[in-house]
């Protein structure tokens, strides 16, 4: 049988174990109810990017949900990364996830359950990968609408993502990368796993309705800052964006990616352009910062 498994490891039930072997009962809350919280940071070149930050919103998401996450900062640090040590990776896609958990004999309350924490390193993957980023992201604009905030708060990172995967799926069936859903006032929402980004003549945008607050989005705003460019968080109607002259995406997932058709329609001039040049190159340059990284080798010590 074909190992389906990529190189990787992971941390359950308190040990690090093979990925093949990490398993959760098929009665936890998390598989049977999206009762779950995750984050995902990165490591590159064997130093983790920013990984306090999203720690930190990990812990928040816990809390959030009702089920603090009882882990020490500290030893939560040395679970991901020896993860990523045991994986033999240099760079890599790293996870923590807390899930409600189970509660005996399966009752409903989910204030039963013991949660449960787990975490694992695979390989880097990319939204959009280093040698297709003249071309760019051609995204499909849905009229899926995402979970509204008044349902679901997208401040927490979660697994409720049929809206996305159906809307990866009309993409993917168009003969588009990935997908754009809206909001429910038919203004721009996000991707599956990214924020969007528009620039045009009144500056760059990026919606402020309805969206995760994505680690990678704060960061661009904080480096276009830093560029001497100011980030407006509001609305994005459809027109703005189809109009803008140029779009790009953040994600763990690859950092800043250029966005360059809609709907297989060009933005801008097609290419990348100056301001998505300029703040990409700033992004991957703070990977050597030791102010904004940290060895997993340190953290092992």
């Amino acid at each position: 049988m074909k190992n389906i498994f990529p190189q990787g490891s992971a941390w359950i039930n308190g040990e690090f174990v093979k990925l093949s072997e990490a398993k959760i009962s098929i009665l936890d809350w998390g598989f049977l109810r999206s009762d779950a919280t995750y984050d995902v940071a990165h490591v590159w070149k064997g130093k983790f990017f920013q990984l306090d930050k999203h720690i930190d919103r990990f812990f928040k998401s816990t809390e959030k949900l009702r089920m603090p996450c009882k882990l020490k900062r500290n030893d939560l640090k040395k679970i991901l990364a020896g993860c990523v040590k045991n994986a033999n990776l240099d760079n890599a896609y790293v996870e923590m996830i807390q899930t409600r958990g189970m509660s005996p004999g399966f009752v409903r309350d989910p204030r039963e359950a013991t949660p449960h924490v787990m975490a694992f390193a695979v390989p880097f993957g990319w939204i959009l990968k280093p040698e297709d980023f003249e071309k760019g992201l051609d995204i499909f604009l849905t009229n899926i609408t995402r979970i509204p905030p008044s349902s679901v708060d997208p401040t927490i990172k979660n697994y409720h993502w049929m809206d996305l995967v159906t809307g990866m799926l009309d993409a993917y069936e168009r003969g588009h990368q990935t997908a754009i859903l809206v909001d429910e006032n038919n203004n721009i929402s996000e991707g599956p796993g990214f924020n969007i980004f528009s620039v045009d003549k009144s500056g760059i945008s990026t919606p402020d309705h309805g969206v995760l607050e994505g680690i990678t989005r704060q960061t661009v705003i904080n480096l276009a800052k830093e560029l001497g460019l100011e980030v407006d968080e509001k609305p994005i109607p459809i027109e703005m964006l189809k109009s803008s002259d140029e779009l790009f995406a953040t994600s763990t997932a690859g950092g800043v990616m250029p966005i360059t058709k809609v709907s297989g329609k060009k933005i801008g001039t097609g290419k990348a352009g100056n301001i998505t040049r300029q703040i990409h190159k700033l992004y991957w340059e703070k990977h050597t910062d030791p102010n904004w990284t940290l060895s997993v080798e340190d953290i092992l010590k």
